[in-house]
Parts: structure tokens; C-alpha cells; sequence
């Protein structure tokens, strides 16, 4: 599909009435959600890797007290967390996206990579079956995630994840993954303040960023870099409610992190050739100009900043 013609459809469903719903069943037809079974692999790897990298830096799985922002439609990282051992497990998002149906399919799913979380959490695989078990008979019958958690996983929708109302120091680690691109640049902002304030010393911050143009996945005739073309003006034609990026490259998440406070101890960023390549063939806005060939080629960050 057109890229344009993707985004105008998503900027007329943030202004009608049930434009939510609809836009949740086109992408069960033609979107993301198409394609449920390989999206939800890509999660769990996503998840994997988190979790080496926080145990990388000594945070492990068990007993951790974790925050994610962003829930969307299914709660994998948290079910994820839970089947870990996980002590806590809070999801905030700013919009109920939570889906009972989609809920049900992915729990039911996870049985299928109980050896990807054991081999990432260190747990018997056993135990994880068993667990998992009982995760699913819960959901099956309609209960919601702290109910079928055991009171681990809770979910706070709509929440505001730069205004939690959680206590001070109360929490190990606060992650996010495919969010932050998403979201304006000021509230990322007071989202990294509100998170050194609930994270203990010692606690972090862990990011995965896609910082690439996502109209790129609809549209096959343009590539991640394709966005920076266009000035905010213009490109305020085609962000919408849907899908707003706000077009940041990796290196302004790290110095947001890092003028809130945060040590940072892993930066993934690098320039991919590919990219480079592609940035050659568009004409960058200038209102770009500030970043060098290689940020702005930078299409995707993990990193992870340290509370002092």
C-alpha cells in the first residue's frame, strides 16, 4: 500500500467515531496483526534480547520489580516476565489497547517458547510448562492479568507513564520496546524524569527504539529513511493518532536519557551500510542538518542508562 494513502486512512480514523475499532480490524486484514504468528516471534526475540542485556550489567530476571510502558494490543513482555519470575510486573499505556481475543492466542502461543524464556531466565523448563499451564486456564476463563498472575502483572490503561503515582524508589527497571519512537519528544522527556524518581539507586532504564520510517513496512517503494525528506509542517500531513513518529534519531533518546540523570551502559546504535547507501538517494530536509551522515542513517538503538 501506499504510504500516503496509508496515512491518510489512519489520520481520518483518529477523528471518527469508532475509529479505533476500526483501525484494529484493518489490521487484523491487512496490517501488522495479519500476520500474528511471525509478529509474535519477533516480540519474544525482542524480549530475549533484553534480557541479555540486563543480565549483562548484573539484573536478572527473577525478583526483579519491572514497569513497562507501552501495553498494546497483548502483554507479552510482561506474560514473559511472569513465566521468568519476575517479582512485579507493571504495564502502563496511554490508551486501553488491551485485547481479551489477542490476549488469549499469544498466552496460548508462549508455550511454544518456553525454551527460549528458560534458556534467557534460567529456569527449569518444567517449572515454566507448569506455570504456563495455569496462565492460560486463567485467561481462558476471563481473568485479567493480575488475577491470572497471581497479583505479578498488573495493568494501569489509560495511564500516563510520565505521571505514574508510584511510590519513590519503588521499582528495578523501567523498559519500553518499538515505543518511544512514537512518542513527542518533551513527554519522553518527563517520562525519563518519572522514572529516576521510581527506580531505586542502582535501578535502569532499558530502551529498544525502531527509529526507521514505519510506512517503510507498508509501502515496499520507500525505505526507513524516507521521512526525512519532508519538514514538520509537511510531515504533520501524514502523522496521526495511529501511527505518530516523531522522527528522532537514536542519539537524542540517549541524550534525553542522559540529561535526566542516567549513566548510560549500552548504546547499540551503529550505522548500517545499507542505510548509508539509502541516505544518498533522498534529498534530507534541512532542518536535519544538525546531525552527521551516520546519525541520521541510524535506524534502531538498545540502550540502557544506570539511576546514580
Amino acid at each position: 500500500m501506499n504510504w500516503r494513502v496509508k496515512g491518510g486512512i489512519q489520520k481520518v480514523l483518529g477523528y471518527v467515531p469508532y475509529g479505533e475499532r476500526l483501525h484494529y480490524e484493518l489490521q487484523k486484514r491487512a496490517g501488522g496483526l495479519r500476520a500474528f504468528d511471525r509478529e509474535l516471534a519477533a516480540k519474544i526475540e525482542d524480549w530475549r534480547l533484553m534480557v541479555g542485556h540486563l543480565r549483562s550489567i548484573g539484573i536478572a530476571v527473577s525478583g526483579t520489580r519491572f514497569l513497562e510502558m507501552g501495553t498494546g494490543w497483548y502483554p507479552t513482555f510482561p506474560f514473559s516476565l511472569f513465566l521468568g519470575g519476575a517479582k512485579s510486573v507493571v504495564t502502563v499505556d496511554l490508551n486501553r489497547y488491551l485485547k481479551p481475543e489477542l490476549t488469549l492466542r499469544m498466552t496460548e502461543a508462549l508455550g511454544g517458547f518456553l525454551p527460549v524464556i528458560a534458556e534467557a531466565t534460567g529456569r527449569a523448563e518444567s517449572e515454566l510448562a507448569s506455570t504456563h499451564q495455569g496462565l492460560v486456564a486463567a485467561v481462558r476463563r476471563g481473568a485479567s492479568l493480575e488475577e491470572a498472575t497471581g497479583g505479578v502483572v498488573t495493568y494501569h490503561a489509560p495511564s500516563d507513564a510520565s505521571d505514574t503515582k508510584l511510590p519513590a524508589a519503588s521499582l528495578d527497571a523501567v523498559f519500553s520496546n518499538s515505543v518511544l519512537e512514537h512518542v513527542p519528544g518533551p513527554v519522553i522527556e518527563r517520562c525519563f524524569t518519572e522514572a529516576r524518581r521510581i527506580l531505586r539507586p542502582g535501578g535502569v532504564v532499558f530502551h529498544s527504539v525502531n527509529c526507521g520510517d514505519h510506512y517503510a513496512y507498508a509501502d515496499r517503494k520507500i525505505h526507513q529513511l524516507n521521512y526525512l525528506q519532508y519538514s514538520d509542517d509537511d510531515w504533520r500531513v501524514w502523522n496521526n493518532e495511529f501511527l505518530y513518529q516523531n522522527r528522532l534519531r537514536a542519539i537524542d533518546f540517549v541524550d534525553m536519557a542522559r540529561a535526566a540523570g542516567f549513566a548510560i551502559e549500552i548504546d547499540t546504535s551503529r550505522p548500517h551500510p545499507m542505510r548509508l547507501q539509502q541516505l544518498d538517494t533522498i534529498k534530507v530536509h534541512p532542518q536535519f542538518a544538525r546531525y552527521s551522515r551516520e546519525q541520521l542513517a541510524i535506524t534502531s538503538i538498545d540502550f540502557i542508562g544506570r539511576n546514580p
